[in-house]
């Protein structure tokens, strides 16, 4: 049985990762429990390992395993919850981002398209002959993949940094909340989370130095899903 403060740091990681593809850092654990210190986090995680619904693997600073989440969090009844290893080897000012999925499934080769602006307008999506070795259960799923370069900083409240390599699924719809990469009036590409209200996108930063843009529907194609991440250090 837990607790419910560690019910809810289970709840609000599990909803973080599946609406973000990002975990969130310990600062935002603290704030959403509404805690005064992250130590208080760190006995949570620890209870929720010893109960078993999470496991810290070794060698990595706040690596975690989500193992299996209690009745009370599946959503409908669904089952097709699959753990996911959050790499936390960065300060705790900054969100964690890197995720790998099951590392049994052989690697993969996605074709490295070009760069993606998180940030000021770049050069939209260009074909390129470069590819980028991925794990084969960060693909997992239907439809084609590919890898992108990020500039600038505009979403790294999300856990996306410069320079970090975004994994995309090639889709035409998103859900709102989605990270995508977005199309802006045919030429401008750029990687931000995605809200319809109406006949009216919204592609949000996740910097507040970044405002919200507001376009007709017309002026927005979805190109893809942000499904995974690589980070270099």
């Amino acid at each position: 049985m837990l607790t419910k403060k560690q019910l809810d740091l289970l709840e609000f990681i599990h909803k973080r990762v599946q609406r973000d593809g990002v975990p969130p850092s310990f600062d935002e654990m603290k704030e959403a429990l509404q805690l005064r210190s992250k130590s208080g986090i760190h006995r949570l995680i620890t209870a929720l390992e010893e109960r078993g619904y999470i496991r810290r693997l070794a060698h990595r600073a706040r690596a975690i395993e989500i193992t299996r989440l209690p009745e009370t969090l599946e959503t409908g009844g669904k089952t097709g919850f699959s753990p996911r290893v959050i790499d936390g080897d960065l300060p705790d000012s900054r969100p964690s981002a890197a995720i790998s999925m099951d590392n049994s499934v052989p690697a993969l080769e996605l074709p490295l398209l070009g760069r993606i602006a998180a940030g000021i307008p770049i050069e939209a999506i260009e074909d390129g002959q470069s590819h980028v070795a991925v794990p084969g259960g960060m693909v997992a799923g239907r439809g084609k993949h590919y890898a992108l370069e990020v500039k600038g900083d505009s979403m790294i409240n999300a856990g996306i940094n410069n320079g970090d390599v975004v994994i995309i699924r090639e889709t035409s719809s998103a859900d709102n909340g989605d990270i995508v990469v977005a199309q802006v009036d045919g030429y401008e590409a750029t990687l931000k989370r995605f809200r319809r209200s109406g006949d009216m996108i919204a592609l949000e930063a996740a910097n507040p130095a970044y405002e919200t843009r507001l376009l007709r529907e017309g002026q927005v194609k979805v190109q893809g899903k942000l499904v995974g991440l690589i980070r270099t250090y």
